[in-house]
């Protein structure tokens, strides 16, 4: 009798409970707050993505809490050091920053779940490499982004050119043919590193090197200048100027005021291009920064986005789903189309080929690199003796020995104890 007036009462409050969704009567919500950097997604998609994820998932609300770039770093520390109840369950960071959040053990390993879950090993190398830490995957790929070659196509008609270069020495020829008649074949400022750093790559050098867990620069090594002197030939033709960097001046301005044949950029400065020269609209193209060969485009720095989960979430399953459908083909693609970015696995590139720019891009992608991962690297970058280095090299210093030069600086930089 006991049993019967027990099920009675359970069927009474599910009516009454409309089937548990009352307090005490089943399902209960939880909240997954994120941390999203502004303008990395369009509201339109993340209104897309914040109704289909909580209609699969009825047991999670998603709050997204957009943030700005400038000091988000010691925010980010501290959300990882001061656990609070509205703190951060999942945080977008720049690909490059993932070592020095997972150093202090302030990030949840995702080792398992890329390998079992999210395919780690079609991930673009540019975006997992530096998402990892020793051999952990703490960083999960959300979208790339990297340099291309914008070209005028009215120019290379000018000159002949019915077809971009495939090659590094075809590159070389197109762009000494385009520099005469008052025209520059190309326009590459002397202290461009992230440009530098890709024809490095290309040579099988790099910036720096680890061994048994110390770093030293290696700028000195041949391959890397290899890298340089290739750099040197090619910004000879132009007028780039040799003590500056491609924003001073922003070189969108340089190239849609003069007549200038082509730049290395992301394919998204050709808006600021044709916003000051609308004439330019038809006339832009665009191809991969070429490689030594014509099997493959040359290497390039990848910039982008990971998404990192705290370690101390409360809601660790919640944060998992939400890197998990953020990440995965069907959101990922879907970001890559609305906002011109290269999706994190280079098979899903076909979703971004209608958009001549972003093809470009994804091409590239393919061969992206980052730099060196360590958490001292931006010390690196915030003192940057390669920018000198590529400046004494271009006024007709020894490379060899300015190289050297620069190298022991990294190495000093990376906190190299000899002893």
């Amino acid at each position: 009798m006991r049993r019967r007036l027990l099920a009675l009462v359970c069927v009474s409050a599910s009516l009454l409970t409309g089937c548990g969704l009352m307090p005490g009567g089943g399902t209960e919500r939880h909240t997954v707050t994120v941390w999203l950097m502004r303008h990395s997604a369009s509201q339109e998609f993340l209104d897309r993505f914040t109704e289909d994820f909580e209609r699969t998932h009825p047991d999670l609300d998603l709050d997204i809490r957009i943030q700005e770039w400038t000091g988000i770093g010691e925010k980010v520390q501290t959300a990882l050091e001061t656990p609070r109840e509205d703190g951060p369950d999942v945080i977008e960071v720049g690909n490059t920053q993932v070592a020095q959040y997972a150093e202090g053990d302030g990030l949840l390993d995702l080792t398992l779940e890329s390998m079992r879950d999210w395919g780690r090993d079609d991930w673009l190398p540019g975006l997992a490499e530096p998402g990892r830490w020793g051999t952990q995957q703490y960083g999960i790929p959300w979208y790339a982004a990297n340099r291309v070659v914008i070209y005028r196509k009215d120019l290379f008609r000018q000159a002949g050119i019915t077809a971009p270069p495939k090659t590094r020495d075809e590159w070389l020829a197109v762009t000494e043919k385009l520099d005469t008649g008052g025209n520059q074949g190309i326009y590459l400022a002397g202290q461009d590193w992230y440009t530098l750093a890709g024809f490095i790559w290309e040579e099988g050098g790099d910036l720096a090197k680890e061994r048994n867990g110390v770093w030293r620069g290696t700028l000195d090594s041949p391959a890397a200048l290899r890298g340089m002197d290739f750099y040197r030939r090619l910004q000879a033709l132009g007028d780039g100027p040799v003590d500056a960097d491609e924003e001073h001046p922003p070189q969108a301005g340089v190239f849609a005021e003069g007549r200038v044949a082509q730049i290395v950029a992301v394919p998204g400065l050709a808006r600021a291009i044709v916003k000051q020269n609308p004439e330019l609209e038809d006339e832009l193209g665009y191809f991969p920064v070429p490689g030594r060969t014509a099997d493959e485009p040359g290497a390039v720095f990848t910039g982008g986005s990971d998404l990192v989960v705290p370690v101390n979430t409360d809601n660790r399953e919640g944060a998992v789903e939400v890197v998990a459908a953020l990440t995965g083909a069907r959101w990922n693609t879907d970001l890559a189309r609305t906002m011109n970015y290269v999706p994190n696995k280079a098979k899903l590139a076909g979703s971004v080929a209608g958009e001549e720019g972003v093809a470009a891009m994804a091409a590239g992608a393919a061969q992206g690199r980052a730099t060196p991962i360590t958490p001292e690297w931006g010390e690196v970058e915030a003192d940057n003796p390669i920018k000198e280095y590529m400046t004494k090299v271009l006024t007709g210093a020894d490379p060899a020995t300015e190289a050297a030069r620069a190298s022991r600086r990294i190495t000093e930089t990376l906190d190299f104890n000899p002893g």
